[in-house]
């Protein structure tokens, strides 16, 4: 046989002329990696997923994978930073989560917002922000000399903080995300005019709850009571001096007792978590 024969039967061996492009081809189906990919915090795996959670700023770098499903999709919860407390409680920060969102190839800044702190009025929490989402903080308390006297400070999410006693110097329970704050009361005991701290307004899955409002020291018949914080890990109010909310969960601080000299508590940060398919 002819060189030349001998090609021309070596080249009617492909089935159509497009075979000699597939060969060692590696689609979406065939073996390649369809998912997502991405850098950036502490990331952890749960089963096909991962997870980054950013308790401070940093950046979240994305590799967009080829799967039309899953391959540019991610699930976030953005917390913005709880409200210091005063009198009354402070606000816990705004909760916002979705999935389906939908990103690119490319670095995001991540911020995560500090709490407020407390004082004579509670300072509001800083905003959380991943890329067109933004949580804002919470609202401080107020101080017992504020006109209405005492209330707690709303959440980010809305919900309003409670409301405190005229002349009693008990503060209102600062607003969750779930719930608002609640309603300083009388103590009808040994102080007709004694104040009871309202009780947090609910977070969120462990996090963006109210503080606590803080009530009125007795004196010599002791003390009555402060709020709690509310679900999600805001802090305590107190006769004395108010509880911080907890780091990373955007809880409000805690109402301390300011006519006892007592030190009010600083609200907690926030955080952001970004969850995806990666297998």
């Amino acid at each position: 046989m002819s060189h030349r024969d001998s090609l021309i039967k070596k080249n009617k061996e492909f089935k159509k002329p497009m075979d000699i492009f597939n060969v060692g081809f590696v689609g979406a189906a065939g073996g390649g990696a369809p998912f997502m990919s991405a850098t950036g915090g502490t990331i952890t795996t749960v089963g096909d997923y991962k997870v980054h959670t950013f308790n401070s700023g940093g950046t979240f770098t994305v590799v967009v994978g080829t799967d039309v499903t899953y391959g540019d999709k991610v699930e976030y919860v953005v917390v913005g930073g709880g409200g210091g407390g005063a009198t009354g409680g402070g606000g816990g920060g705004q909760y916002k989560t979705a999935t389906g969102f939908t990103v690119t190839a490319q670095s995001y800044p991540i911020t995560v917002g500090g709490g407020g702190a407390g004082g004579n009025t509670g300072v509001t929490g800083q905003s959380s922000i991943f890329s067109s989402i933004t949580s804002i903080g919470g609202s401080g308390g107020k101080t017992y000399t504020a006109s209405p006297p005492a209330p707690g400070g709303a959440s980010g999410s809305g919900y309003a903080g409670g409301a405190g006693v005229p002349d009693a110097y008990g503060g209102g329970g600062g607003g969750g995300n779930s719930a608002v704050g609640g309603n300083a009361t009388f103590n009808y005991g040994y102080y007709a005019s004694t104040g009871y701290g309202g009780a947090g307004g609910a977070g969120t899955a462990g996090r963006a709850g109210g503080g606590g409002g803080a009530g009125f020291n007795g004196g010599a018949s002791g003390s009555s009571g402060g709020g709690n914080g509310g679900r999600g890990n805001g802090g305590s109010g107190s006769h004395h001096n108010g509880t911080a909310g907890t780091a990373n969960t955007g809880g409000g601080g805690g109402g301390g007792s300011q006519n006892a000299n007592g030190v009010p508590g600083a609200g907690g940060s926030g955080i952001i978590t970004i969850k995806y398919q990666f297998q």
